[in-house]
């Protein structure tokens, strides 16, 4: 990857207002996220590791810039920043220390 590839990418954070599964699937949760320019929705395959309640409040870090897509019917804007560990489960990438909704991040 060239550094401009990686500038390219709109990485910051984000706080999550509302989280829920989404119906008929195992793996998916909509998430309601604050991104200090906006209020908008990411889906994340993140439901076995999980649950919606323990989202809520949660700072995180998204890639802004991704196009967005629809996943079950429901457009999302973003993906999750995550660190897959040995044992596979999947841990946020987040600030050391709680930072404004839509720091930019590089």
């Amino acid at each position: 990857m060239t550094f401009d590839a990686f500038a390219a990418m709109d990485i910051r954070t984000a706080t999550v207002l509302e989280a829920e599964r989404v119906p008929k699937t195992d793996k998916l949760l909509k998430l309601t996220i604050d991104t200090g320019i906006d209020t908008r929705t990411i889906v994340s395959g993140i439901a076995e590791y999980y649950a919606p309640e323990e989202m809520v409040g949660k700072q995180i870090c998204i890639l802004a810039n991704l196009q967005p897509r629809v996943i079950r019917g429901i457009e999302s804007k973003g993906m999750i920043l995550m660190a897959k560990q040995g044992d596979g489960k999947m841990r946020f990438v987040t600030p050391a220390e709680v930072v404004v909704n839509g720091a930019v991040i590089g």
